[in-house]
């Protein structure tokens, strides 16, 4: 997986919010475009990070552990119910600089067998004491290749003051993907 340090950090603490519209999207059997159908994708559930050692205003070296998974999704076509995702790496990075922008590649596993690889930019506010990333891209490989990606992560932010001591060591909260 390709990562950039602003990508570990809105990591970090990102988090995501449910979509409220239904966007229409169209999909051929081997996963690409096709005007023939609409298809649409939309997936809730958690994302949990684990940071060791902690995150602290001090930069370091940190590894990222990332485990998303979508319990419910809904496609036109009735296949992909579920789905996962997960990376491992490590990042040079502090509480200071968390809500940097950033580039990366995800691999997301249907429930089908099939996989999603979406090339994207995101970015990371603070919204009501939680950190809300977004994440838009567009699938480069695989199932909807050619789709547009839209992932939002939200994540609480239980104790800041541990960015002063042992540190953040791991966030879970909410996200939502849909597939255009």
């Amino acid at each position: 997986m390709t990562v950039s340090r602003s990508w570990v950090c809105a990591v970090v603490l990102a988090a995501l919010t449910a979509f409220g519209t239904t966007v229409p999207a169209t999909a051929s059997p081997s996963g690409g475009p096709s005007d023939e159908s609409f298809a649409q994708v939309q997936c809730h559930g958690t994302e949990s990070v684990t940071y060791q050692p902690g995150v602290t205003f001090a930069a370091r070296k940190i590894d990222i552990t990332t485990d998303g998974r979508f319990g419910s999704c809904a496609d036109s076509q009735g296949e992909v119910t579920s789905g996962s995702y997960g990376e491992r790496f490590t990042v040079f990075a502090g509480c200071n600089n968390l809500l940097d922008g950033f580039e990366a590649q995800r691999t997301f596993t249907w429930n089908t067998g099939d996989t999603s690889v979406m090339k994207a930019t995101g970015s990371s506010t603070v919204v009501a004491g939680q950190v809300v990333t977004t994440i838009k891209g567009t699938v480069t490989q695989g199932r909807f290749r050619g789709r547009t990606v839209v992932q939002v992560i939200t994540l609480p932010q239980p104790d800041l003051a541990r960015c002063l001591t042992t540190g953040l060591t791991g966030a879970t909260g909410v996200t939502t993907l849909a597939i255009t």
